[in-house]
């Protein structure tokens, strides 16, 4: 009875979800004593269907990333009709205070905790490129927001572009065309999180160390979040709980390359585990065995670590592999999320070689 039930909770997800586009997930927050929520859900991919990878992973509100960890193997640029798809809504809330904006550079999200209404917001990401990096361990708010943000290249960024036999304008008017899309939080005094022109971008390295979204995205967080919201950007690429039942989870996500060298090899970036989640997988009700085959396969999703094992779902003919999308480049059941459409200080950060107006105080272009 319990599957039946979540198997029409999650047929009722995914519907909501096809049915509206680019909408706010919305997941109602457990217990302060449990981090697990969501449920995954499935589907497969239409016959007809000539869709890149990225078009499912906007539909459903997650990043490239996500969709790619979920599910190696998989055609980025045309999904295999008939292919199964899991798509990866069932997460674990990063280790940080339910307040305000934390942004996960590890696993591309973006979670906003709307005060007053017991709720978290999850949104993905793109961030810096390598060199370029989003600042980690920060914590700030968010000093102005501006409809039709313009943008103004560095003379380093000109620089680079001649070097490659490339322009750029001396400054990129308001509007689509705008490498900042159309909305703009500045958060601190060097960075913002914004909109895009470049959809393929969100939930890769793709920034000049800025947090882009998709234009529907932004638009939910200009109209939603206040100035002055405390902002925290993290690097869990592990995050662990044990719930009020005693389950243990995991959910590991391919750390950043932090080097050229780890950026361009092929082998997957070591996995460092803080002490905290050390301490959720050192109990010894867990099973080593799925541990070991969690760290391997790191699906990006939560692993059940205690108890039977669970066994992960893999779309059919489809061989685990750790995969690295880093750019363009190279108690009870957990409730599901729902699908809602809009409602009517710091630490040491890097930083970035930035432009030089006050409109545009903020360095982030990869080419549209």
């Amino acid at each position: 009875m319990k599957k039946s039930i979540r198997a029409i909770a999650s047929l009722a997800v995914a519907l909501v979800a096809f049915s509206q586009q680019a909408l706010a997930v919305v997941y109602p927050l457990p217990p302060a004593n449990s981090r697990l929520a969501g449920e995954n859900i499935e589907i497969t991919v239409p016959q007809d269907s000539k869709l890149p990878l990225e078009a499912f992973a906007a539909q459903y509100q997650m990043g490239l990333s996500n969709m790619l960890e979920a599910n190696p193997g998989v055609d980025v640029y045309l999904p295999q009709p008939g292919t199964k798809l899991i798509i990866p809504q069932q997460l674990i809330l990063p280790d940080a205070p339910r307040e305000g904006i934390v942004i996960n550079s590890a696993e591309m999200r973006l979670y906003y905790y709307p005060k007053g209404t017991n709720t978290v917001v999850v949104l993905p990401i793109g961030i810096g490129e390598l060199g370029k990096d989003t600042p980690v361990n920060w914590t700030t708010t968010v000093q102005r927001k501006k409809a039709g943000p313009t943008w103004t290249p560095t003379k380093k960024m000109h620089e680079e572009y001649a070097a490659r036999g490339e322009t750029l304008p001396e400054v990129f008017p308001a509007g689509p065309d705008n490498p900042m899309g159309l909305y703009a939080l500045y958060i601190g005094r060097l960075y913002a999180i914004h909109g895009t022109n470049a959809n393929f971008g969100v939930g890769l390295r793709v920034s000049h160390g800025c947090v882009r979204l998709r234009a529907d995205d932004i638009k939910w967080l200009f109209d939603n979040v206040p100035v002055g919201t405390r902002v925290q950007f993290i690097d869990q690429p592990v995050k662990a709980t044990v719930e009020p039942d005693g389950s243990r989870y995991v959910e590991i996500h391919n750390p950043l390359s932090t080097t050229e060298e780890q950026f361009k090899s092929r082998a997957p970036v070591p996995i460092t585990l803080t002490p905290a989640v050390s301490k959720v997988m050192s109990d010894a009700s867990v099973n080593q065995a799925v541990i070991d085959q969690a760290l391997k396969l790191r699906s990006g999703m939560p692993v059940k670590i205690n108890g039977p094992a669970d066994a992960v779902q893999r779309p059919a003919g489809v061989e685990p592999q750790p995969v690295m999308p880093q750019s363009a480049e190279g108690a009870a059941p957990p409730q599901a999320p729902i699908s809602v459409a809009q409602p009517a200080v710091a630490n040491d950060a890097a930083t970035p070689d930035n432009g030089e107006d006050d409109e545009s105080a903020v360095s982030d272009y990869s080419g549209s």
